[in-house]
């Protein structure tokens, strides 16, 4: 017999998601509604936060919606100071806020270069920052709390004309197993997750014309990923037993080689 707690392994956490207005952070966070988790999604576009929240309740779900940038500092510890106030806090994690902006380096688009550090790096140590206090405690309450972090397979490979994007991506892997040796002694679970090409706005944000060429020619020849596919990912991630621990996760399009 199918118990609630199997339909639904995430009921009674709360989970916040980061880079929630669109793409994989939208698709996870309805995933993790419908999982049972309480979800606080965090993102700058409050239109699309609130069409967001409005499915999420629809479904029978419970979302609240932060209008915050990432790289402001005081903003990210006000809303986990709210999260703590009005939530009890945060017991699970998905720090996936980014941004691509591939260029050859001898373009020395170097505002293009700021714009990914600050938000793929910056920004994710402001809301591993605010919330990890959080998390700590919450898994020193219950015996589990989840620290999931998005990286990417550019952390590994070599994919020309990407050097800063994926050097901002070897890092997020690099500290999650940092973080995870740290901080999975106190029953915080910490995962980096590394797709390949996820069909997701980060394309439209590319302005190289060569990037989008090699990205329309990927296109023509494979199936992309799909932020549900993502989602389903990080739904599985958390709900491992408490014992389990996926350090890192590698999801590809079927027909990418690398």
């Amino acid at each position: 017999m199918t118990t609630q707690s199997s339909v639904r392994p995430l009921a009674g956490r709360v989970a916040v998601v980061t880079g929630a207005s669109s793409g994989i952070g939208e698709a996870s966070a309805e995933h993790l509604a419908e999982l049972g988790a309480r979800v606080v999604v965090l993102a700058r576009r409050v239109d699309r936060l609130d069409e967001l929240v409005a499915r999420i309740d629809k479904s029978g779900g419970e979302a609240l919606a932060l209008a915050v940038d990432v790289t402001d500092t005081a903003a990210v510890q006000a809303a986990a100071d709210r999260v703590s106030a009005e939530l009890g806090g945060a017991d699970l994690l998905f720090n996936n806020a980014g941004v691509m902006l591939p260029a050859p380096i001898e373009e020395l688009a170097t505002d293009q270069w700021q714009r990914q550090i600050d938000l793929n790096i910056t920004g994710l140590m402001n809301v591993i920052a605010a919330f990890t206090p959080q998390l700590v405690k919450a898994a020193g309450e219950r015996g589990v709390a989840d620290l999931i972090n998005t990286s990417s397979i550019a952390a590994q490979n070599i994919f020309p004309n990407f050097a800063v994007y994926s050097a901002t991506k070897a890092y997020v892997t690099h500290l999650s197993r940092h973080l995870r040796g740290e901080l999975g002694a106190k029953n915080v679970r910490v995962s980096a997750i590394e797709p390949g090409i996820v069909d997701t706005e980060l394309q439209s944000h590319v302005t190289d014309e060569g990037a989008l060429s090699w990205l329309d020619g990927s296109k023509q020849t494979m199936e992309w990923l799909t932020p549900q596919d993502i989602a389903q990912t990080v739904g599985f991630v958390a709900s491992l037993p408490p014992r389990a621990n996926l350090q890192q996760v590698t999801i590809m399009p079927t027909a990418q080689p690398s």
